[in-house]
């Protein structure tokens, strides 16, 4: 025991429970809810419960939204003949810091048999509809035996279809050294060197 209320407890039990957040971590931050002014507790509190039942998928793309298109597919200004294809809508983030200013195609998942994951439990069909007005798709899942097989799985469905295919190069990060690179990175670096081209 360490001498906190039951109800004390249940939020710093809670708390424990989100990714990244130990037990020291939960025990302050529910410390900081009962120092709080109940207005913004419960305004907190009010903003956790629309999260549920005000977030859905978009009809589109079926990244995360709170309307029938999330802000990118409504947005005009996005080039829609380039698609990237990610795992999940938490990849989007990532990606959209790098400026790309094409749509997205979140899939839900990647292919997986042993735990039961196949074509059906994911966005395949809708993908397949999407790529008739499109002219690139770039993959953008991860480096895994799943990502692998979910790409190969979409390019077969695709071998009658006239559409580039890309993936996100894989390699030495910028600023890496070579005696930190492990060996599986410097492999995928050596198979996919690019060619320098000299100034005339």
């Amino acid at each position: 025991m360490d001498g906190l209320p039951p109800t004390l407890e249940k939020v710093i039990e809670a708390f424990s429970k989100f990714p990244g957040i130990g037990k020291k971590t939960a025990h302050r931050l529910g410390l900081h809810v009962l120092k709080t002014h109940t207005k913004e507790v419960e305004d907190f509190a009010q903003a956790l419960v629309n999260v549920k039942s005000k977030i859905n998928t978009c009809n589109t793309c079926h990244n995360i939204a709170e309307a029938e298109l999330c802000e990118i597919c409504s947005d005009e200004k996005r080039d829609s003949s380039i698609i990237c294809i990610c795992e999940e809508p938490s990849d989007i983030y990532l990606i959209e810091k790098t400026g790309f200013k094409g749509v997205y195609h979140v899939l839900g998942g990647l292919l997986s048999p042993l735990d039961g994951i196949g074509p059906d439990d994911l966005q395949i069909d809708s993908l397949m509809e999407r790529v008739k007005s499109a002219t690139e798709l770039i993959v953008a899942t991860d480096a895994s035996i799943e990502g692998e097989a979910t790409i190969l799985y979409i390019s077969k469905l695709l071998d009658s279809h006239p559409i580039k295919m890309t993936r996100l190069a894989r390699g030495l990060p910028v600023g890496g050294h070579l005696e930190y690179v492990d060996e599986a990175t410097l492999t995928q670096s050596i198979n996919e060197r690019v060619e320098l081209h000299s100034e005339e």
